[in-house]
């Protein structure tokens, strides 16, 4: 007995080590001299100074225009030809949710049942999975935490990754419910002339979920709480996002049809493989995409091999607001390589600035946060990071200081740790 309570307590120990320790308060104001802003709204700075104090964002100046007083400051930084981006926000991502695929006690983003928008993954987010630092280093400070599996899957919320529990983390709490759309397959009519496809029924079944939310929303249930049908309130009033994931044009165009319908103010299509063939028509119904993985095969054997690589190109040449994604297999640990999906978006026609935007400003917008994040902003929160090269190239990235709302925060990880460890070990410079 002894001995298995010594094996526990040494498992807990080995796992209870992932986290870093969180950064400690900013005390003192700092300026970032010199660096290439590049500032998630589409602008860019050559050379600027970025002043942060109490956690915020105090000036965003061009130094080669205005003369800076940095006596002001009681530190300066000065990152002359390096880069300084905001944080990158990982979206529909369940870190913190699973760390290994194959133990059942590290899963734990999804429950039973079909119709589930009352349950939230921010109780369930675990700030210390031995992932996230690895994911930091790469200079991904945000993530929204979102649920899977069934017809609706519950909500997500939006955190950051320097935290001691999930308390600290909230950065918006339960900002949108996820509905997963019925999958359209094509199939040959039956000799009666009728389809055997379950699609309609399945959106039927939907419609008649939503008919039943929107009249308990109105007052209608004779005073019962229901709280499955209570957490989907906030779809109809405006206070939550819809987040449908689907992919394809008869799906898409179906959502634009049920937005419509239903009179929902915020929806945004998580997936949107086949966006770009009714992007005009997003557009004009406000809808955005958080698109499907980059780095990926085109789903269609028909599809240009590149088509993955083009898609956030030609979203942005039609001006429908989108972020970039990392949803699918693996996705805790690749969410690392999402800074590079951008670099093969920026490649194959996206312009870099809006590369930029695409994981930190839009993605901001979509999940609402705007406000306080996703940009170098005088008044928003002292949330960006400093690399040595491209944050998009695979090569050059090389964070070598960051910050979440002014604290500056551990950039290590156990990989980096054992890297340096076998270098020593084998006399490797």
């Amino acid at each position: 007995m002894i001995r298995s309570i010594t094996y526990l307590l040494l498992f807990i120990s080995v796992i209870s080590h992932g986290q870093e320790t969180p950064g400690e308060q900013q005390e003192k104001s700092i300026l970032l001299l010199n660096g290439t802003a590049h500032l998630g709204n589409g602008k860019m700075i050559k050379r600027s100074a970025i002043g942060l104090e109490n956690g915020k964002i105090t000036m965003v100046e061009n130094a080669l225009t205005k003369t800076i007083d940095t006596t002001v400051f009681d530190t300066v930084i000065h990152i002359k030809n390096k880069h300084v981006y905001p944080g990158f926000i990982a979206c529909n991502s369940t870190l913190g949710l699973i760390d290994i695929g194959a133990v059942r006690a590290t899963r734990d983003y999804r429950e039973v049942g079909a119709y589930n928008p009352n349950v939230r993954t921010i109780i369930a987010y675990n700030t210390d999975s031995k992932i996230t630092p690895t994911i930091r280093t790469n200079g991904i400070l945000i993530g929204q935490i979102c649920p899977r599996g069934g017809i609706i899957s519950g909500s997500s919320s939006v955190v950051q990754f320097d935290a001691w529990n999930w308390e600290d983390a909230i950065i918006k709490k339960d900002e949108g419910i996820h509905l997963n759309w019925p999958h359209y397959s094509p199939v040959k009519k039956n000799k009666k002339g009728s389809s055997n496809n379950s699609y309609t029924s399945a959106t039927k079944s939907i419609e008649e979920y939503f008919n039943q939310c929107v009249a308990y929303s109105k007052g209608t249930n004779d005073g019962e709480t229901d709280l499955r049908l209570e957490a989907m309130k906030g779809i109809f009033n405006g206070d939550k996002q819809l987040y449908v994931h689907a992919n394809y044009i008869k799906e898409i165009s179906d959502i634009i049809n049920f937005k419509k319908k239903y009179k929902i103010a915020h929806l945004c299509i998580v997936g949107g493989y086949d966006s770009w063939m009714v992007a005009k028509r997003l557009k004009e119904n406000n809808i955005s995409i958080m698109l499907t993985r980059v780095h990926g095969l085109p789903k269609r054997d028909h599809n240009d091999i590149h088509l993955p690589f083009k898609l956030p190109g030609m979203l942005a040449k039609e001006g429908v607001l989108f972020c970039i994604q990392n949803a699918g297999d693996m996705e805790q640990m690749i969410t690392r390589n999402l800074p590079f999906m951008v670099g093969t978006a920026i490649a194959y026609g996206l312009e870099y600035e809006k590369g930029v935007a695409s994981v930190t400003l839009n993605a901001a917008k979509i999940l609402g946060i705007d406000d306080r994040l996703g940009s170098i902003e005088k008044g928003k929160d002292a949330t960006l990071f400093i690399s040595s090269g491209d944050a998009f190239d695979m090569i050059s990235n090389n964070l070598e200081i960051a910050f979440i709302n002014g604290r500056r925060i551990s950039l290590s990880n156990d990989q980096i740790k054992n890297y340096l460890k076998y270098k020593k070990k084998y006399g490797i410079n």
